[in-house]
C-alpha cells in the first residue's frame, strides 16, 4: 500500500511551497522512515534557494536523494531523522522501531534502502542527531586539516560547520584554539561551546592551522594574515557563484603559505584505505553525544511553517545556526492509502 506523504520543494529561486505526494511500500532491502527533526543547512540550503548554484556544479552539488534540477523545482536538504516503520528484508527488519538518521530533504516519510540510513546511538537525542551531516562534515575537515596536540588554531566563520569544527578541536589536548566571527553575538555561542571567540581584528595572529567557514572573501583573507610561516588554511566555504579576491602577491610565498580546499563528498586520501563513507557518519552521530552541540540550534518550526520560514532565513531575518524543523504526527497521513492505489 503506497503511503501518502508531503514534501518541500523550491519550486523556483525564492519560492518554496510544500506539495502532497506518495511513495511506495518498501520492496526488499527498503526501509520506511517516518521524519521526526529535520534541519536547515543555512549556508548551503540558502544558496539553492536563491538560485545560486553554478551551473558547472549542479551536478557535484545534488544531494543524495534530491528530486528536480538546480534551480527549480527541487526538493533538496539532507538533514533528517526519523522512526523506521516498515522494513523488507533481513537487514531493514532489523532496523524497525530504531531512530536513524538519513540524507534526505524535508519530506514527512520516505523510502530508502537500509543502508542509506544509520541508526542514533541510545545515548543521543533525536532532536540533537539532525546536526550528524554537519558534524560529519567537520570531522572530515579535521582529518584533512590533521591538527597536532599543542597547535595554535582559529575557526573563521561562527556558522554550523565552523562551530562544529570548532567543537571538536576543543577536545584537542593543549591547542590555543579561537572561534572568529564578526557578529559579536556568537561569542555567546562560542562560550557554551567552551572555546575563546574574538572579532577578526581582535584574533590571535601566528597560527598553524586555520579552519575557515565563514564564505566571505573578507574571511579568506583575515585566514590567510592569522597565518604563521608556513601554516595552512583549510577552506570548508563554498561560495556557489559569487568570485573571490585572494590575495597571493605580497608575503604569500615568501612566508610559504598553504591554502587547501576540503569537501564532505570525499573522504580524504589518507583515510580513505581504512574508512569509508558509513564509518565517518557512524563516528559524527558517536561525537553527537556530547550536549555542547545543542548550543547550535537557534530556532524551531512546525514542517508547515516551512514556506514562510526559509526566506525569512535567506534574508538574515531569521540569523540562524541551525533552524530545526518539527513534524506533527496526523492521523490521516499515518493510515492514508493513495487513491487509485488499489488498497
Amino acid at each position: 500500500m503506497e503511503c501518502a506523504v508531503r514534501a518541500y520543494w523550491l519550486r523556483s529561486p525564492g519560492l518554496g511551497e510544500i506539495r502532497p505526494g506518495s511513495v511506495p511500500a518498501p520492496d526488499e532491502g527498503n526501509v520506511l522512515v517516518r521524519t521526526l527533526y529535520s534541519g536547515i543547512s543555512r549556508g548551503t540550503e540558502t544558496l539553492v534557494f536563491d538560485g545560486r548554484v553554478p551551473a558547472s556544479q549542479r551536478a557535484s552539488m545534488r544531494a543524495p536523494f534530491q528530486e528536480g534540477e538546480f534551480p527549480g523545482p527541487v526538493k533538496y536538504g539532507y538533514l533528517n531523522v526519523g522512526v523506521v516503520e516498515e522494513g523488507c528484508g533481513e537487514d531493514a527488519l532489523a532496523l524497525l522501531g530504531r531512530t536513524v538518521f538519513c540524507l534526505y530533504p524535508h519530506q514527512t516519510r520516505y523510502v530508502v534502502p537500509a543502508s542509506a540510513v544509520t541508526p542514533v546511538p541510545d545515548g543521543v537525542p533525536p532532536q540533537r542527531a539532525v546536526l550528524a551531516g554537519t558534524v560529519e562534515t567537520a570531522v572530515n575537515a579535521l582529518w584533512d586539516a590533521a591538527p597536532l596536540v599543542g597547535d595554535r588554531i582559529a575557526v573563521v566563520g561562527a556558522g554550523m560547520v565552523g562551530c562544529c569544527v570548532a567543537a571538536l578541536l576543543g577536545r584537542f589536548p593543549g591547542v590555543r584554539l579561537q572561534l572568529v566571527d564578526a557578529d559579536p553575538t556568537r561569542a555567546a555561542v562560542a562560550r557554551a561551546l567552551g572555546v575563546d571567540f574574538a572579532l577578526p581584528e581582535g584574533a590571535n595572529g601566528e597560527c598553524d592551522l586555520v579552519v575557515h567557514a565563514s564564505a566571505s572573501e573578507a574571511g579568506l583573507v583575515r585566514c590567510l594574515e592569522l597565518l604563521a610561516p608556513e601554516g595552512e588554511v583549510i577552506e570548508l566555504s563554498w561560495y556557489g557563484d559569487r568570485r573571490v579576491s585572494v590575495p597571493l602577491g605580497a608575503a604569500f610565498h615568501s612566508r610559504r603559505l598553504v591554502l587547501r580546499s576540503s569537501q564532505v563528498g570525499a573522504v580524504p586520501a589518507g583515510r580513505r584505505v581504512r574508512r569509508g563513507f558509513t564509518d565517518r557518519m557512524s563516528l559524527a552521530l558517536h561525537l553527537l553525544s556530547d550536549p555542547v552541540f545543542d548550543a547550535l540550534f537557534t530556532g524551531e518550526s512546525d514542517f508547515e511553517e516551512l514556506p514562510r520560514v526559509m526566506p525569512r532565513i535567506a534574508n538574515g531575518e531569521i540569523s540562524a545556526l541551525c533552524h530545526r524543523i518539527t513534524y506533527g504526527r496526523t492521523c490521516d497521513e499515518q493510515t492514508a492509502a493513495v487513491p487509485g492505489s488499489g488498497e
